[in-house]
């Protein structure tokens, strides 16, 4: 039997227009191929753990992050 695997990772891209904040991209993994998808949302990477994958913070745009 063939061993399925799966994942979901997020992750930070600089945008080209504002220097400042980054588009926020979900990582889907299923057996080994990857694709990514645009989350249309821009986030500050200063409230950003990149170790853990998500939004720091606790106001209300962190918490729907």
């Amino acid at each position: 039997m063939l061993e399925k695997s799966y994942g979901l990772s997020f992750m930070l891209k600089p945008s080209r227009k504002e220097p400042t904040l980054r588009y926020v991209y979900a990582r889907v993994s299923v057996d080994a191929i990857r694709k990514e998808i645009s989350t249309k949302r821009t986030w500050d990477p200063k409230r950003w753990d990149a170790k853990s994958e998500r939004a720091i913070g606790a106001k209300e745009d962190a918490r729907m992050m």
